[in-house]
């Protein structure tokens, strides 16, 4: 992938007196941090699947896009229903991916590099072969029986209460054992915790000591409001139907009684408790849902709990629009008491934003667009691995499909695999360099065709500008860690200003595949920091964007 800016375009510098990591803020505070997919980052003994050792091997890569910390998606024992969601041993790391000293080799490399480490932390729920749950099940009254969600069936032989579950399908199974029924949220293979039970709140608090022990930096606490469940077991009310398309019994619900109990916010505490005796330890919340938004602010509010909450707000977005960004930006006011954001344009559970948001013949000018509008928002950013490649949604067929969801739904349901791909390191290798083995999943012909090596080698390609991007934040207060206004937010065309420590940065970004107006609101003049597809002060080609400096 290449870009119509050359280097002559990167016209000035950012203030050279600027500080990029003023004394008094934690390290976290504007962060960028990469997303690490264990299973598709790099492959290091030719099973086709990704591993530990493979990511140490690469994380030269990581570090040199320049930002501060990887977040590495579960690598923990597992049976893999889910991939890694479904957790059989907390403080183990599951074979296909290594050991725990493959896993303190990747930190010490990370730490040599400057890069922070983060890791998922999946508390909601374990796999059905974690021995808490094989414990509970065996009856009524062993040590464990309530460290998982039990409850006896209706009268009349049906489920506890109407709950539904992610995947599909009543919330609930039958176990013969112990003649109740088990609370799952996600799959049946996947119990819920009981974590109103001090016991397990203790325990779970146990499992994030003893990787703070082995020096991690962070943790991204997975599907955090269905940790805690109603007691009493209430039906959930109808959900007011919106205009969407249904595909899930779960979408027929408002969920009020399966998750986001108000005891959530207490074991948080505890939690950021036990983190604040490691020093700048930095929590992140996922929250989705009907009050996700709500929730995000609760777990964030103050000094007392979480650092940050993942808005899920351009994940599923159909489309990129100012008016999206403005909203957006505007739900995290710079106010006492308000938490600090985390946004993200691509997961490992969203298609990737190339093919939600822009035309095919468009994908290189909008993700040089899309690279510089990332790099500009207030909050932590979250790059996902081969974002800065540029990759796409790759179509996988039915039976290749690895998705369980997917799998459950299929056709309503588009599969995940599409964006857990493999990333391609070299383009001459038959499989993309990722592997010497077959891939678990197809890497796809056109991400095939923007492998690392050929981007490494074009200065002009969208690696290299999302080197620059990420430079210019971390060098620059006001992009890092400033106020965000909108001066005027368009059909197609965005402009904000950034604001800290006196000096200020105003953005221009045309989101649209024609030629806009330069708006009344933005600057005439000013220093130029970088420019993408061609704009400059007074044009804004299409997909046209700049930074200015004021």
């Amino acid at each position: 992938m290449t870009s119509s800016m050359t280097p002559a375009n990167r016209l000035t510098q950012p203030n050279p007196g600027a500080n990029p990591e003023p004394a008094d803020l934690p390290w976290w505070r504007g962060a960028a941090i990469y997303q690490i997919y264990p299973r598709s980052f790099c492959d290091a003994n030719g099973d086709g699947i990704g591993d530990l050792p493979g990511i140490t091997a690469r994380l030269d890569h990581v570090a040199a896009l320049g930002v501060d910390a990887i977040w590495v998606s579960p690598f923990f024992t597992s049976p893999m229903r889910d991939f890694g969601y479904d957790v059989a041993d907390y403080c183990d790391v599951d074979p296909i991916f290594g050991t725990l000293a493959d896993f303190d080799r990747m930190v010490a490399r990370a730490h040599e590099l400057g890069l922070k480490v983060t890791i998922d932390q999946v508390y909601a729920h374990t796999s059905d072969q974690h021995p808490w749950f094989e414990e509970s099940r065996q009856s009524r009254d062993n040590p464990r029986a309530d460290w998982y969600v039990w409850a006896d069936p209706r009268e009349d032989g049906s489920p506890p209460s109407n709950w539904q579950s992610v995947f599909g399908g009543p919330a609930w199974t039958w176990d013969a054992r112990r003649c109740q029924y088990y609370l799952h949220n996600f799959l049946s293979s996947q119990p819920q915790i009981n974590a109103h039970n001090p016991a397990v709140q203790d325990a779970l608090l146990g499992v994030m000591q003893f990787w703070l022990d082995r020096g991690v930096d962070g943790f991204r606490i997975d599907a955090l409001n269905f940790l805690m469940h109603d007691p009493g077991l209430r039906n959930n009310p109808p959900a007011p139907y919106d205009g969407r398309r249904r595909t899930r019994p779960f979408d027929y619900q408002l969920k009020v009684y399966n998750q986001s109990h108000p005891d959530i916010v207490r074991f948080i505490e505890r939690l950021r408790g036990l983190c604040n005796r490691y020093g700048a330890v930095f929590t992140l919340a996922e929250v989705g849902g009907d009050f996700a938004e709500i929730e995000m602010q609760e777990f964030t509010a103050g000094q007392d709990r979480l650092n940050s909450a993942y808005g899920f707000d351009f994940l599923y977005a159909d489309r990129l629009t100012p008016q999206l960004v403005a909203d957006t930006q505007a739900k995290w006011p710079d106010a006492p008491g308000t938490g600090w954001p985390s946004w993200a344009f691509e997961n490992h559970d969203a298609p990737r934003a190339l093919s939600r948001w822009c035309a095919p013949q468009d994908v290189e000018p909008f993700a040089r667009m899309k690279a510089m509008l990332l790099a500009s928002l207030r909050g932590n950013i979250i790059i996902y691995q081969g974002e800065e490649l540029g990759l796409t949604q790759v179509d996988i067929p039915f039976e290749q499909i690895q998705d369980p969801e997917a799998i459950a739904n299929w056709p309503l349901t588009l599969s995940r695999d599409g964006a857990r791909t493999p990333l391609p390191w070299q383009a001459q290798s038959e499989q993309g360099g990722f592997t010497t083995g077959q891939p678990w999943l197809p890497l796809g012909d056109e991400n095939h065709a923007r492998a690392v090596d050929l981007q490494e080698a074009d200065p002009n390609s969208l690696l290299h500008l999302t080197r620059d991007l990420l430079a210019l934040r971390r060098s620059h207060p006001a992009l890092r860690t400033g106020d965000f206004s909108v001066l005027h937010a368009g059909t197609d065309v965005l402009t904000f200003r950034r604001d800290a420590d006196g000096l200020s940065v105003v953005g221009v970004i045309n989101m649209g595949p024609r030629h806009a107006a330069w708006p009344a609101a933005a600057p005439s003049g000013g220093g130029v920091l970088q420019t993408v597809n061609g704009a400059s002060l007074g044009t804004l080609p299409p997909f046209g964007a700049l930074l200015i400096e004021e």
